[in-house]
């Protein structure tokens, strides 16, 4: 099929190539992802100028609240109050976590969508229950790195995650603390201060613990062969709708340390055992020490580490390029032969 006779999919994402963050990542994969079977393009705001309006056959949102404009001029431009043919909108954390149910322009967004996407299966229980029949779970992925031999002298976890409140930085700074004068436990701390409270926190705990560093931020590659060079990776967040860092850890055979909340649970699987409560910051240390006295020991079968390592392998498969691909192209071909039929 040639380019020209290929149907139309517009991507609206809130931010663009400018932003580089979350939004803008999904949107250009879902681009990549589509383009052998769609013309695809990814916009700020629909419409634009690069088609009549008529001739897209699909609209991408993501996230209800910030691209409520866009979907809601998509459903009067074809005269639609619920359930709008060829509209599909990607919920986020922000979405399910702190919009709904309380954001008028979100609930329309969800009201009008005729499909709509999360990012991982426990996400689900979050999507009122008169929208459950019409979501869908798309894992999102990332590309695989090479599992690496690692010391046996030492543990060493890293964590990786902007200093704010939504991450709970402060529940690994408080397991360091509690782990101080203990040798053998390295922890590193990747990420930007976006509170100073949590930027004076993490100098403080530098200072009374060498076993804790804080980096600040760091390029994304570099991020990543630190979370292939580590035993563990920690995720504390008390919110999230499907963190890629913990995509990364997996897919590098690196297990997951994480907070047992929702988005966490959605990646890792109800019966993971790396899970520890969110804010709990003595859980979590124990859980660290464990981990330590498994890499002593060389991981042997049945103990965390290995367990970890064995749950992780099997996850991974979830997090592929191609198993992506997929749900998306099953989700969009069955809205536009639908759409088609009526």
């Amino acid at each position: 099929m040639t380019l020209a006779n290929k149907s139309s999919v517009v991507i609206v994402s809130p931010a663009l190539a400018d932003s580089n963050n979350g939004n803008w990542q999904t949107a250009r994969r879902w681009q990549k992802l589509l383009q052998s079977h769609y013309r695809v393009r990814v916009i700020k705001q629909w419409p634009d100028h690069a088609n009549a309006p008529d001739e897209d056959c699909l609209m991408l949102a993501l996230h209800a609240r910030r691209s409520a404009s866009s979907i809601a001029a998509w459903a009067k431009h074809r005269h639609s109050t619920a359930q709008t043919p060829g509209l599909v909108v990607a919920l986020t954390g922000t979405d399910l976590y702190k919009d709904l149910p309380d954001n008028a322009d979100a609930q329309q967004s969800l009201q009008l969508a005729s499909q709509l996407i999360v990012l991982q299966d426990e996400a689900l229980n979050s999507v009122p229950a008169q929208h459950r029949h019409k979501t869908h779970a798309v894992f999102q992925s990332t590309t695989s790195r090479p599992t690496l031999d690692k010391t046996r002298r030492h543990l060493h976890a890293i964590a990786v995650g902007h200093l704010r409140a939504e991450k709970q930085p402060d529940t690994l700074m408080d397991a360091a603390a509690l782990l101080a004068g203990q040798p053998g436990i390295y922890l590193t701390h990747v990420g930007a201060a976006l509170e100073t409270a949590y930027a004076n926190q993490a100098q403080q705990t530098m200072a009374m613990n060498p076993n804790y560093r804080w980096l600040g931020a760091l390029a994304h590659e570099l991020t990543r062969k630190r979370i292939q060079r580590a035993h563990l990776l920690v995720h504390m967040s008390k919110m999230e709708g499907g963190a890629h860092v913990v995509m990364e850890a997996v897919t590098s055979g690196t297990p997951v340390l994480a907070s047992n909340m929702e988005g966490n649970v959605g990646m890792l699987g109800r019966d993971y055992a790396g899970y520890f409560e969110v804010g709990n910051s003595a859980q979590l240390a124990r859980l660290l020490q464990t981990a330590q006295a498994d890499v002593r020991a060389g991981c042997p079968a049945g103990s965390l580490m290995h367990t970890l390592r064995r749950q992780c392998a099997a996850r991974a498969r979830l997090f592929t390029a191609s198993a992506e691909q997929t749900a998306l192209l099953n989700l969009i071909d069955l809205e536009l032969k639908t759409h088609a039929q009526h």
